[in-house]
């Protein structure tokens, strides 16, 4: 909480794998004290549950807990294999079981978020888009980020298309997760996608959460840097020759 303080942001995304696990509601309920008293907005509840794969009984704990720590919407995978790799039969059953995840975050008043993501059903445009569509409901909310050294045509698109309600932000090389680099050294990219996510809150009047995730080296000094970068980059301030 200090770090992110420090750091000057506003929201905090809280991860089920770690700080806050499904089923600890006196972790969930600690945590959301400790963002009010901070004056932090807590965001999505990252549950790491895979829909398709995962027991589904165990989702009940974890719309229980992103409850009690206050989250607006969960996040979920899209089942845990590519959808190239994935039979009719298969894609039918995933898409059934985030209906039901949807169902029962609904019932809460919570959203649901796709995680978008290599190795699911989110892992390409036409796929995520087909996806959204065949689970149909009012709670899917839609989730991008960006792939290794991504192409900024390429990504704008997904972004046009997707219309995205929260981002994870960050700046990786051609070896992706292991290549971190400075959010900074990919001004090419964030400029035009934050401009473009910009646009489509002003036109849907809806907020658009864009969160720093994978920092170099995992630092105190990276995370303060890129949460400047990127609130520079927000306020459209040039940075491409930034490093």
């Amino acid at each position: 909480m200090r770090l992110a303080v420090d750091a000057g942001s506003e929201v905090v995304e809280w991860a089920g794998d770690r700080h806050v696990r499904p089923g600890d509601r006196t972790a969930a309920s600690a945590a959301r004290g400790a963002c009010a008293g901070a004056g932090l907005r807590i965001g999505t509840y990252g549950s790491y549950h895979k829909a398709g794969a995962d027991d589904p009984a165990a989702f009940a704990a974890v719309v229980a807990t992103a409850a009690e720590l206050g989250a607006p919407r969960v996040r979920v995978w899209a089942g845990t294999a590519a959808s190239a790799d994935v039979s009719p039969a298969e894609r039918a059953a995933t898409v059934d079981a985030l209906r039901r995840c949807a169902d029962a975050v609904a019932e809460q008043g919570l959203g649901l978020l796709v995680e978008h993501h290599v190795e699911s059903l989110t892992d390409g445009l036409d796929t995520a888009s087909a996806l959204r569509t065949e689970v149909d409901h009012p709670a899917l909310v839609t989730h991008w980020q960006p792939r290794e050294l991504p192409d900024t045509d390429a990504c704008l698109t997904e972004v046009r298309v997707l219309r995205p309600r929260t981002v994870h932000a960050f700046s990786w090389g051609a070896d992706g997760f292991t290549e971190r680099l400075p959010l900074a050294d990919r001004a090419d990219l964030w400029a035009p996608v934050l401009a473009e996510l910009a646009a489509q809150s002003a036109a849907d009047d809806a907020d658009v959460e864009v969160l720093l995730e994978f920092v170099p080296g995992d630092t105190a000094a990276s995370l303060r840097r890129d949460a400047a970068a990127l609130r520079d980059l927000r306020s459209g301030r040039d940075l491409a020759g930034a490093r």
